[in-house]
């Protein structure tokens, strides 16, 4: 529905400094396509650069009403706050967005297309996009993706948001800058928002998410041969109480390699501070413990390396944390965002006889 080159507007609204924003700031820093303007009363007038650190040349504005100049065609909600609902200032927004002829992709659990008064201000040929929905003829999962020849990479998290779409997204560049078929899968609203394509994977009935999974795993790789590489964005954590993600995502992708994902110095799972982060080699054994269940190709897949998100570390630190992670794992540790892909792309095709 949302087309690469169709220009955005992101409605941000306080999140450009906070974790709310992550899915506007993922597609600031990932998406190929235009985004002419961002929507941030706290932040209007800022540098993106300072505010983010994503040097990407777009004006922050107070308003949609500030942004119309620039000529936006979408207005995408960025924010993913608790709870998924509509603040008064978004939704005014949202309104503004709709009378002067946006179309508007958002992956709020509030849907926009069911609200009467929003949906009203639709005007045609605009669409609404309510992303979060659980997609149609869905199926229980049989292991049909193990059948596919390309390989498939699942990012697993040690927790929430870690940096499991970004690795994978990183991942995809590197390959692609080596003239490799790559793919990526999105399974949250960023992911979506950014590759076009994917499954919302916390919309899906617990009995139908492996198959939502692997339905879109088969979509994505269908044309991919046996030197394709097929990434697929993680959520949730093993270790995390609430979530329920990693074990669909494993049964539905059947994949062929794993990628752990952590976040350097974090020992207690974000919000969570009574529920430990497992010693990194604890989970990864579970990980390719479960990983190699239910399966009919007889495959164990195994942890290929680690990337280890950097981003509160300085430089020295960075380098300190990433030689640690390795020698305490014994695998290849790398950050993609702050060193880009190459590495990690290196372990994983070593690892599976493609280097």
């Amino acid at each position: 529905m949302l087309k690469p080159e169709q220009p955005l507007v992101l409605l941000q609204h306080g999140g450009l400094a906070d974790l709310s924003g992550k899915t506007g700031l993922a597609l600031l820093r990932y998406r190929p396509g235009p985004i002419v303007a961002v929507v941030d009363p706290a932040h209007a007038g800022c540098s993106l650069l300072e505010v983010t650190g994503i040097d990407r040349p777009v004006p922050v504005v107070a308003s949609l009403a500030e942004a119309l100049p620039y000529e936006p065609e979408v207005a995408v909600v960025g924010l993913a706050p608790s709870g998924g609902r509509l603040g008064p200032a978004l939704r005014g927004d949202l309104a503004a967005a709709l009378a002067a002829g946006l179309s508007v992709a958002c992956g709020l659990h509030s849907r926009i297309g069911d609200d009467p008064e929003l949906a009203a201000l639709r005007r045609d040929p605009a669409w609404i996009w309510d992303l979060r929905q659980e997609p149609p003829d869905l199926a229980v999962a049989s292991g049909r993706a193990a059948a596919l020849p390309c390989r498939r990479l699942l990012a697993l998290g040690s927790d929430m948001a870690v940096g499991k779409m970004s690795a994978c997204l990183e991942l995809a560049a590197a390959a692609r800058r080596q003239g490799l078929a790559a793919r990526f899968v999105g399974t949250g609203q960023a992911g979506i928002l950014i590759s076009g394509a994917g499954v919302a994977l916390d919309a899906v009935r617990v009995d139908y998410a492996a198959g939502a999974v692997e339905a879109a795993v088969l979509r994505a790789g269908e044309e991919l041969g046996a030197g394709g590489l097929l990434l697929v964005e993680g959520q949730g954590s093993l270790a995390h109480p609430g979530s329920s993600a990693s074990l669909p995502l494993l049964r539905g992708s059947q994949p062929t390699d794993l990628l752990l994902v952590h976040r350097a110095g974090q020992r207690h799972l974000k919000g969570l501070p009574q529920v430990p982060i497992p010693p990194l080699p604890e989970l990864i054994a579970v990980a390719e413990g479960l990983a190699g269940l239910g399966r009919s190709d007889g495959q164990r897949p195994r942890v290929r390396a680690v990337a280890l998100n950097t981003a509160q570390l300085d430089d020295a630190a960075a380098l300190a944390a990433l030689a640690a992670t390795a020698e305490l794992t014994g695998l290849p540790c790398a950050d993609p965002v702050r060193h880009g892909g190459e590495a990690l792309l290196a372990a994983v095709l070593a690892g599976s006889g493609l280097a």
